[in-house]
């Protein structure tokens, strides 16, 4: 008579069944949980029957994957049931499949007694009472037609925007477990990438939030390890500051070594952030509870990449397990509304040197800003608002403005948004040139901060004239750095009694990481869909005509007898690089420090 299998949860049957592979495991042979404490919660939530979804927000180099593997081989030796398994590409599954999970199977005879392999494909596993399938996120074929109980997903966050021509993959995939409405599993494991990424929305939108809680060895304290609390000394290598890497209590200020993690990892336990129900429960670990991670790896890691923001990006999301946020790069209006002079809307504060304007053309009207530079790339938004008319815009261009020494000034260059209403902008910078030049933002980025056109339109007045292509992202980081500085040489202000739309419009686009052409590049994006951007633009515009004015290049006493020969001739600068050893982006004198 046949006995039905004991009863074990996911981290039972691994302990007593799984053999873990030697082409792919740092420690192949009999699979043990105490390695690897923190896997236990987040497996044997599988088995807890008021749990339907199940998150993991994970790192790499903490066992996650083969977490998942003991998934699969409990449910085919446990609990049989049709199971689907979603990689992010189709090429990725067979891979796993061949490298992992069928080694998986004929290492262990629980499940290999089961195995069909005669009646297998490369993602379609045969085994008695019950089938899985193993598919691809870019392959909309792969996610359709069969009903599952079980459905795990791994690696979210790399996974396309849609399957081919069909909807989101893992609503796709989802759709598969209509059938066990009342008794399905839904496990999704990711590297967090972003912040709207898939596994972090689902972290933030789950019932239940649990984190993995360690005691002091000195004073008994529970607390989640966090980097802030890896402490090393300020040597001059990264790898000398790695070697004196250690950890700092949160409460005691003990000093723990590598020498106590582990047993700390061992006492460990999952403690609830967020308690809201346990439908969807998630988990969330860092690479630092790794036993096969020193404090001083992480510690070097971070060192030699938070310069470089790719490999910040990485260490920020493979090792921390958060999504990416560029702070360097981040603005808010509170921070703009922080930069008041104290010097009125459209007085010329002292020590400066010039003005520049910028416009930015709409269909029926105009944005427009004005800016004072000073010594040190020092500059005052001095007045901004809406034009009407291109009338507006020459009169406003042609103020006279005055600083309380009595001294007076004008717009000496004005940079104009020729993307929209094109013709129009090149006759009126055709009739004015003396103070207007035309511009269109880059759609791709440049090497240098601008590149010179030509205006090749040979029915029009401005035909010949120079047009600027301005790589606006260049500008925006110099915005987003020099907001950093607090008021005074070198920072970007604003007039006193600023607006909250013109701050919040400087605002208006964050720094995000997108994929082109196989790689990772920082862009500027706007956060919402119909967030207002225009005096952003226009200060891009008039930071542009400051570089054509050679400004961070003048001194105060210099302008006088500079200026005439600069206005006459601003295009000298035929790559955006007006000297050789000019920095654009370093704290010697560029633009973000």
């Amino acid at each position: 008579m046949l006995k039905p299998p004991e009863r074990l949860t996911v981290s039972q049957w691994a302990d007593k069944h799984r053999i873990l592979d030697a082409k792919t495991s740092a420690e192949p042979g009999k699979w043990d949980t105490s390695k690897t404490p923190y896997l236990q919660g987040v497996m044997d939530a599988f088995n807890n029957p008021d749990i339907e979804e199940i998150i993991f927000v994970k790192p790499t180099q903490v066992g996650g994957t083969e977490g998942l593997n003991n998934i699969i081989g409990y449910i085919i030796a446990q609990d049989p049931s049709p199971t689907l398994i979603v990689y992010p590409t189709l090429d990725l599954a067979e891979y796993t499949s061949k490298n992992r999970i069928q080694p998986m199977v004929n290492l262990c005879p629980e499940i290999k007694n089961r195995y069909q392999e005669q009646e297998s494909k490369m993602l379609e596993l045969q085994f008695d009472g019950m089938y899985v399938v193993l598919s691809g996120a870019n392959s909309p074929a792969s996610l359709a037609s069969r009903p599952i109980r079980y459905l795990l997903m791994d690696e979210v966050d790399k996974f396309p925007a849609s399957a081919g021509k069909e909807a989101e993959p893992r609503s796709l995939a989802r759709e598969r477990t209509k059938t066990f409405a009342h008794n399905k599993k839904i496990f999704q494991t990711s590297t967090p990438t972003k912040k709207f990424g898939a596994i972090w929305q689902e972290w933030e939108n789950a019932d239940s939030q649990f984190k993995f809680y360690v005691p002091c060895p000195y004073c008994g304290h529970y607390q989640i390890f966090r980097f802030k609390q890896i402490k090393w000394e300020k040597s001059a290598s990264p790898e000398e500051s790695a070697a004196s890497a250690y950890y700092e209590c949160e409460k005691c200020r003990g000093v723990i070594t590598d020498a106590h993690k582990q047993a700390m990892v061992r006492a460990g336990e999952w403690r609830t952030e967020k308690s809201n129900g346990t439908k969807k429960t998630a988990f969330h670990i860092n690479a630092i509870y790794s036993r096969w991670v020193r404090f001083g790896d992480v510690v070097y890691t971070f060192l030699t990449s938070k310069d470089t923001p790719e490999l910040l990006m990485n260490f920020v999301n493979s090792w921390l397990a958060e999504p990416w946020e560029n702070t360097e790069v981040k603005m808010n209006s509170d921070i703009v509304l922080k930069r008041q002079s104290g010097v009125p809307e459209n007085e010329v504060p002292l020590g400066t040197i010039l003005l520049t304007g910028g416009v930015d053309v709409q269909k029926d009207y105009f944005y427009f800003t004005i800016r004072a530079w000073g010594e040190r790339l020092t500059s005052w938004n001095i007045a901004h608002g809406r034009a009407e008319t291109w009338d507006d815009i020459e009169t406003i261009m042609n103020s006279v403005f005055y600083d309380t020494n009595g001294n007076t000034y004008q717009v000496n260059l004005c940079g104009i948004d020729s993307g929209a209403r094109t013709d129009e902008v090149y006759e009126f910078c055709a009739v004015n040139q003396e103070w207007a030049v035309p511009m269109k933002g880059s759609s791709t980025p440049l090497v240098s901060r601008y590149k010179i056109s030509t205006i090749d339109k040979s029915d029009s007045k401005a035909f010949g004239m120079r047009l600027y292509i301005v790589d606006g992202g260049q500008y925006k980081d110099m915005i987003a750095g020099r907001l950093k500085r607090e008021n005074g040489y070198g920072s970007w202000m604003v007039y006193e009694g600023c607006d909250i739309d013109y701050a919040e419009q400087i605002c208006s686009e964050e720094k995000t990481i997108e994929k082109k052409g196989g790689r990772d590049v920082e862009v500027w994006r706007p956060k919402g869909s119909h967030t207002a951007n225009h005096y952003l633009d226009c200060e891009v515009y008039a930071g542009c005509a400051a570089d054509l004015l050679h400004i961070r290049y003048l001194q105060e006493q210099q302008f006088e007898t500079e200026t005439q020969q600069v206005k006459s001739n601003p295009q000298e600068d035929s790559g955006g690089f007006i000297k050789s050893n000019s920095s654009w982006i370093n704290d010697k004198g560029g633009w973000i420090k």
